[in-house]
């Protein structure tokens, strides 16, 4: 999504959004969140997984 000014929003989903949307187990990405091996926010106790930059990990880029 991008806004009138042109920033570029992220698409920021929770762990059990992205396990959904691409198929990898909840644990795993967990995991990858705390080995900061992903782009993520940690707001409270809920991970928000940037899901475009998480597509591209899983793409090997």
């Amino acid at each position: 999504m991008t806004t009138e000014t042109g920033v570029k929003i992220p698409r920021m989903v929770s762990i059990n959004k992205a396990s959904e949307l691409t198929g990898v187990s909840y644990s795993y990405i967990r995991s990858l969140c705390l080995t900061n091996q992903i782009v993520f926010v940690k707001t409270g106790c809920k991970y928000l997984i940037n899901l475009d930059k998480f597509v591209t990990f899983l793409n090997g880029d």
